[in-house]
């Protein structure tokens, strides 16, 4: 796959295929193989706060469905994937208008799953964003009670591409035959993965509730930039660190450390919103740190709205292995890591 480049997105490293081509050719493989072909018996379900890269789920858009997150910007809704959010949010971020963020509707994830199941499909992975950021793993439990056909939703405990590369895996695993329950494990591994982020700010995380009003204050008024990260399913503070600058400088040394700590190699990612520049920055300071090359993506317009503009964020997940991320029927992904997520809606 080559990934499209938006204008104003940070540039791709030139590149022989990597692991997000090798993961789109294993479904083809299979049937080369005589295996199940795609779509197979499984389908994997997710939502937008994943950040899947917009090529890799069209081309995968026969065992994977995303349901989008709405995102409300001064009184009018927006859905990610269908309106131009991104824009508008960037907009409202920079004049200070109201925004707020929302579960699906549970109607919304079981039409989704309905479409499935009359697709053919006769088992169905559902794996959301941390329960204790939003509601949708809700949601999805509520629709799985009223589905066609078995569903099993997982609780990612994490946002981002940290949800992405499970979501990736475990798509990778269906389309490879395997039953749900191997699908289902490489979904959950998701809390190995890890993520780690700055913002210029913490207001807009504070007005979401994602932090306390005592830390926004203490960041404010001591001029403290802390590195964040997802842990126990929940926004902590890793560091605290007294310039930006120097906290992008701990983001990037410890992603290193564990990116570095994983036996079978690492996919590290770059996300950020509305600073393209520091992004690709951030992406050639981390290529040596990869065993493929640096993936940059824009934070979904659902966490940007929490972030607000000015964030940068690392992801470091494990590689996976042939064919489903590791031996079959289990698929392993990034090993003894730290896992990491609250309600969004």
């Amino acid at each position: 796959m080559e990934p499209q480049q938006a204008a104003g997105k940070p540039a791709r490293q030139d590149r022989a295929p990597g692991w997000l081509d090798r993961l789109r050719s294993r479904g083809r493989d299979a049937q080369q193989a005589g295996a199940r072909p795609a779509p197979g018996r499984v389908a994997v379900v997710t939502d937008s706060a994943a950040a899947v890269p917009a090529a890799w789920a069209a081309a995968h858009a026969a065992t994977l469905a995303i349901v989008p997150m709405p995102v409300m910007i001064d009184g009018q809704m927006y859905t990610e994937g269908l309106d131009d959010v991104e824009t508008e949010l960037a907009l409202a971020l920079a004049l200070g208008k109201p925004v707020q963020t929302s579960r699906p509707a549970p109607g919304l994830v079981l039409r989704t799953y309905r479409r499935l199941a009359e697709a053919g499909f006769e088992e169905i992975v559902s794996l959301h964003l941390s329960a204790k950021l939003s509601g949708t793993v809700d949601a999805a439990r509520w629709a799985a009670e009223e589905a066609p056909v078995p569903v099993t939703v997982v609780d990612s405990a994490t946002v981002g591409l940290a949800q992405g590369f499970a979501v990736m895996d475990a798509v990778a695993a269906a389309e490879a035959g395997l039953s749900a329950s191997a699908v289902a494990e490489a979904a959950a591994r998701a809390g190995d993965n890890t993520i780690g982020f700055v913002v210029p700010s913490l207001e807009q995380l504070r007005k979401g509730g994602r932090i306390n009003a005592a830390a926004s204050m203490f960041g404010t008024l001591l001029a403290v930039k802390p590195l964040l990260a997802v842990a126990d399913g929940q926004i902590v503070v890793r560091e605290k660190v007294r310039t930006l600058p120097r906290a992008l400088v701990r983001l990037v040394a410890l992603s290193r450390e564990r990116a570095a700590d994983l036996p079978g190699g690492a996919r590290v990612a770059v996300q950020y919103f509305g600073n393209d520049e520091q992004a690709r920055e951030l992406v050639h300071e981390l290529a040596g740190s990869a065993a493929e090359p640096v993936l940059c993506e824009p934070l979904p317009a659902v966490l940007a709205a929490h972030t607000g503009a000015g964030v940068l964020a690392v992801v470091v997940a494990g590689l996976p292995g042939p064919a489903s991320g590791g031996p079959a029927p289990a698929v392993p992904g990034a090993s003894d890591g730290q896992g990491s997520a609250t309600p969004a809606a």
